[in-house]
């Protein structure tokens, strides 16, 4: 079976990297699922968005993102974003009580981690 090479890094920190069947992000034209074999391309990633990857051994990866872009050349992806925290290292509480914040960013930020949760639990 065909794979892709994936690395996920964010500003300050490379997230995961190796071998995947598929990776799926949410970008400024919607949702997008990249397989071996992918055209090239360049992609926005949503502002508050989910990043999901199927590695070939191991568990599903997900991760909430803030902005940054999505490169696919070849059988390699690569997903540089702002800001990235894998789904099992939100804070849930904090990340709601964050909802209610005057800060337009910190509640974009609260968002995409609260989606990444709802998404790494299935629903």
């Amino acid at each position: 079976m065909a794979d892709i090479t994936v690395q996920l890094v964010s500003v300050d920190r490379m997230l995961w990297s190796g071998q995947a069947s598929i990776l799926t992000a949410q970008t400024t034209e919607g949702e997008i699922g990249i397989l071996p074999g992918h055209e090239p391309l360049l992609g926005q990633l949503k502002e508050n968005g989910v990043v999901t990857i199927r590695p070939v051994d191991g568990d599903r990866v997900v991760a909430a993102v803030q902005g940054g872009f999505l490169s696919v050349q070849g059988d390699k992806v690569t997903v540089l974003a702002d800001y990235a925290i894998f789904a099992d290292e939100v804070d849930s509480a904090s990340a709601k009580s964050e909802l209610d914040a005057d800060d337009d960013q910190a509640k974009a930020r609260a968002e995409a981690e609260l989606a990444a949760v709802r998404r790494n639990s299935g629903s």
